[in-house]
């Protein structure tokens, strides 16, 4: 079965300032990528549906999303917090990135030994239950998950986060939810300056040091997650990733190469693959380095296969 990548052109439109490194050439850079590395005739593209406001309902809270939608401005631009603007067509983005990972879920939910990847933006793991923070206004892996576990007859679902951020968000929307296994690896005393006390059963966060290399990374990522996994068994994986750990960013202090999401991704679909008939969504965090992110997640998308 081929991957089939998710995207949409609204989520272009947002786009408050050209100086933001969170721009919409993020998506032509990994979209792009694809083509040069051939993989354009191994893989299905697919254009998304705008997420359903009750899908968005079970991820946030009501009057959250409801003061999204009435803070939209109707030109220019306001700030949600110190990083993240919202202008008038930034919700309209923000429900496409959400309805491409709902689309993608249903696909690998109803098809045998599916994945699927999600070129969207703007990104979600830092989009708490009830605030926008960090480019995130909407949790698309959180609207993901929360889909899934309503919609189909699972009980299972492990969410593995990548980013070198640690996805706060995420955490915030699941802590008291045991049905999801949240693992996430991130750069310690970094933005969001939150999850190295955390301690709970069906979260494992990885706060590595800034100068962090592939070696210590795999060797956390393996003695930890690895297991935690395999104990969940989970019947669904989906995947916040964000490669803005690539040793080339200048956002971050991670020294991560492509060949470190592939290895991540080959292990994960090993998983996947024993426990939840194949099946992953994988839905673009950050990565803000355009060749970096291209490279990288063709190096991610080469792991599913």
């Amino acid at each position: 079965m081929a991957i089939t990548i998710f995207s949409h052109p609204d989520c272009e439109l947002h786009n408050p300032d050209p100086e933001h490194p969170e721009c919409p050439e993020r998506i032509a850079a990994v979209l792009d990528q694809v083509i040069r590395s051939g993989l354009d005739y191994v893989v299905r593209q697919q254009q998304a549906t705008p997420a359903p406001l009750e899908s968005l309902y079970r991820a946030h809270s009501k009057a959250y999303v409801d003061e999204l939608i009435a803070k939209t401005p109707a030109e220019g631009h306001i700030w949600l917090d110190p990083d993240t603007p919202m202008t008038a067509h930034s919700f309209q983005a923000a429900q496409a990135a959400a309805g491409a990972a709902i689309n993608a879920v249903d696909l690998v939910m109803r098809e045998d030994n599916a994945q699927a990847f999600c070129a969207v933006r703007p990104p979600g793991h830092h989009a708490t239950y009830d605030q926008a923070m960090g480019f995130c206004l909407l949790n698309n892996i959180a609207v993901a998950a929360t889909h899934a576990l309503h919609t189909y007859d699972i009980s299972r679902v492990a969410i593995i986060d990548f980013d070198v951020h640690h996805g706060n968000g995420t955490e915030d929307i699941f802590k008291n939810d045991d049905r999801v296994l949240f693992c996430s690896s991130f750069q310690s005393q970094f933005y969001p300056f939150t999850g190295e006390d955390t301690d709970s059963p069906h979260i494992v966060n990885l706060p590595l040091p800034a100068g962090c290399k592939s070696l210590p990374w795999r060797e956390a990522v393996y003695y930890n997650w690895l297991p935690a996994l395999e104990a969940h068994q989970p019947e669904l994986i989906l995947i916040s990733a964000g490669f803005d750990g690539h040793a080339e960013e200048e956002m971050a202090q991670f020294f991560l190469v492509e060949d470190d999401y592939f290895w991540i991704t080959e292990k994960l679909k090993g998983i996947a693959d024993k426990y939840a008939n194949g099946r992953i969504v994988s839905v673009l965090e950050g990565g803000y380095n355009l060749s970096a992110l291209g490279r990288s997640a063709v190096a991610h998308l080469k792991g599913m296969m």
